[in-house]
């Protein structure tokens, strides 16, 4: 199978790069971040729901996210979890 990679090293950064410059008006990043929210974050008085895991397998738990479904998704290097103060952030931005 072929596969489009610029860079290796940022392909992570590259695909939530262009999950946002493809969905401006549904979700945004949190600057620093593996994190993508929706671009009305944080909904007051709503429930926030997070998910996330490893990346790699695009758009998975990104692809989640916007109204009546995921608030936030944390995303981790290829195949690896979202590390602590990654997961932290992702909580922080939509709580």
């Amino acid at each position: 199978m072929k596969k489009i990679i610029n860079n290796v090293e940022e392909i992570v950064n590259e695909m939530l790069n262009g999950i946002v410059k493809a969905h401006p008006n549904h979700v945004k990043r949190i600057e620093g971040f593996n994190v993508l929210v929706r671009a009305n974050s944080p909904v007051q008085g709503k429930v926030a729901l997070v998910s996330g895991g490893g990346s790699g397998h695009e758009p998975s738990h990104a692809g989640f996210v916007g109204k009546g479904m995921l608030d936030g998704a944390v995303a981790g290097e290829i195949f690896t979890s979202p590390t602590p103060d990654q997961i932290l952030e992702g909580i922080k931005a939509v709580d």
